[in-house]
């Protein structure tokens, strides 16, 4: 299961959403679909139900919401602003 580290504030609009490491003191910023996945992993979704979700709401293919979300999600752990 992914979870939010507790060390992250964040604020999300629709425009996006800002992320602040507090540990590392530092800011990340996400284009709008980041803050829909951003949003609805502090909600606590699934990946799948984000990715049904997004591919409902941007009406695109579920295969190419399902690669762009993971590739998204690992960059988000290589950023260590995401922990499983």
């Amino acid at each position: 299961m992914l979870s939010l580290p507790s060390h992250l504030c964040t604020v999300v609009n629709q425009d996006g959403a800002a992320v602040l490491d507090v540990s590392r003191n530092q800011i990340s910023t996400l284009n709008s679909t980041g803050g829909f996945v951003w949003e609805r992993l502090q909600q606590g979704q699934t990946v799948e139900e984000i990715i049904r979700g997004l591919a409902n709401e941007s009406n695109t293919d579920l295969a190419i919401v399902e690669r762009g979300v993971q590739a998204f999600l690992e960059q988000l752990k290589s950023e260590r602003l995401l922990s499983i």
